[in-house]
């Protein structure tokens, strides 16, 4: 596996664990836990997009390591 795979799998997995907390906040009644849920959400998008911008910057550096087309 190239690092470009190995950064789109980590990219593709932290968008799977923003949507799983989303999802999680929708189907409780809990307010408390509704709140912690999409608070860690947000947390885990903010990183998304940390991630997400050094892939860019890294295919654009390094074209070898590009996946596919950028985000």
């Amino acid at each position: 596996m190239t690092v470009g795979d190995k950064m789109h799998q980590c990219l593709s997995s932290l968008e799977t664990a923003t949507a799983d907390l989303k999802s999680f906040a929708l189907d409780t009644k809990d307010t408390n836990a509704k709140k912690m849920f999409n608070d860690y959400a947000k947390q885990l998008e903010g990183i998304t997009s940390g991630v997400r911008n050094r892939v860019n910057d890294i295919e654009r550096q390094e074209p070898q390591y590009k996946v596919r087309d950028n985000f």
